[in-house]
């Protein structure tokens, strides 16, 4: 899983099994942001919002970020009859392509995309090197 800020440079990453729910993963890679501040002071480490994709939606991931006050927008699922989420917040969902361009990024790098790595930590290894080339490419 990849956390990025608005112009599409990864902040936070994390790596985990294939059979993980990736709404389960979400509060462990927001654990992973640190984000220094301009000047003295400890560096941010909770984004003001959160933008994901349907497959997120779920009652008890919008109170957990509630708990941490990030403003979370997320589409209802087609499955949910009484909508849940502020419709005036959506025009910011049009921003998630920043996030599928990052992904794109690390598709081209083919041990990433297909996984053949059998350990983890191989794995994590390279997808970490990746984040990091994507990283400086983009400054």
């Amino acid at each position: 899983m990849v956390v990025s800020c608005g112009e599409g440079i990864p902040i936070g990453a994390l790596v985990a099994n294939a059979n993980t729910f990736e709404s389960r993963l979400t509060e462990a890679v927001l654990d992973t942001i640190s984000v220094p501040r301009p000047g003295r002071g400890r560096p941010r480490s909770r984004p003001q919002r959160l933008i994901a994709d349907r497959a997120y939606d779920s009652m008890a991931l919008r109170h957990r970020m509630a708990q941490r006050g990030i403003d979370f927008i997320v589409p209802d699922s087609r499955r949910r009859t009484t909508p849940v989420q502020d419709r005036r917040k959506l025009p910011r969902y049009k921003r998630r392509w920043n996030i599928e361009r990052v992904f794109a990024w690390l598709d081209s790098w083919k041990r990433l995309a297909m996984r053949w790595d059998r350990h983890l930590i191989t794995y994590a290894g390279l997808f970490h090197l990746a984040i990091m080339v994507v990283v400086l490419r983009k400054l």
